[in-house]
């Protein structure tokens, strides 16, 4: 397994810690929900963007034989 592939992996690991992590808040509602719902969401948003960008050089890097 190579550098990359374990970055991405990192990377899609984290978008689903952040994502129970928001969710969890969301279920339970109060506080937490209310201070940081929002920005739970734009970081999940963010984590998906980056594992997205990674599985695409991935991509490209396996298929130029990298």
């Amino acid at each position: 397994m190579d550098l990359l592939m374990i970055v991405l992996l990192m990377a899609m690991a984290s978008v689903v810690v952040v994502l129970m992590i928001g969710l969890g808040g969301f279920a339970k509602g109060g506080a937490f929900n209310a201070k940081y719902g929002n920005k739970m969401m734009q970081l999940r948003l963010l984590m998906q963007f980056i594992a997205v960008v990674l599985i695409v050089l991935y991509v490209y890097l396996r298929g130029t034989g990298n």
